[in-house]
């Protein structure tokens, strides 16, 4: 069995300021904790396992004991707290009536209110769609126009261009 060993070139930076120089000695120190970090981490998460453990059946046994003691006897208190304050119910259909009654109304004026907005956005729309129109056609015209003055320009130079030639 021989052993071999290949030589390797070790480059050392120097950080030229003061914040680089810091940054390199926390990577450095951090590279050297992380070992020392995995085994808190493990040694944590163990102990955390452990106290689940222990806590785990403690809770269990005091929610049995609220469940068993407690819980009964405060479900009496609120039922015979709330037979005391009840009111004798009075059957009365006027109430009932009113309430449909009036969201009826508020439904047609509601209704109401929605078509008279539809119209008024279709005309609104229509309104619009007509100054479009309008604003597109003077852009067209003006463009046209400009246009023409432009080949009459340069039609007027060639002219002149070929006659200079001549």
């Amino acid at each position: 069995m021989s052993l071999t060993l290949k030589r390797r070139r070790v480059v050392i930076e120097v950080p030229a300021t003061w914040m680089g120089r810091m940054k390199a000695q926390a990577v450095r120190t951090g590279h050297r904790m992380a070992p020392m970090a995995d085994q808190a981490k493990m040694a944590a998460a163990q102990r955390f396992e452990d106290a689940r453990y222990w806590a785990a059946p403690r809770l269990e046994s005091a929610a049995h004991g609220i469940e068993d003691q407690v819980a009964p006897a405060v479900s009496s208190m609120l039922t015979r707290a709330a037979r005391r304050i009840d009111p004798k119910p009075t059957r009365s259909r006027r109430w009932p009536m009113l309430v449909l009654l009036t969201g009826v109304a508020v439904g047609t004026m509601g209704y109401m209110f929605y078509r008279r907005n539809a119209q008024q956005w279709t005309e609104h729309m229509k309104e619009s769609a007509s100054d479009a129109s309008r604003w597109v056609s003077e852009k067209a015209d003006r463009t046209a126009e400009s246009t023409d003055r432009m080949a009459t320009n340069v039609s007027n130079k060639a002219d002149e261009a070929s006659r200079k030639m001549s």
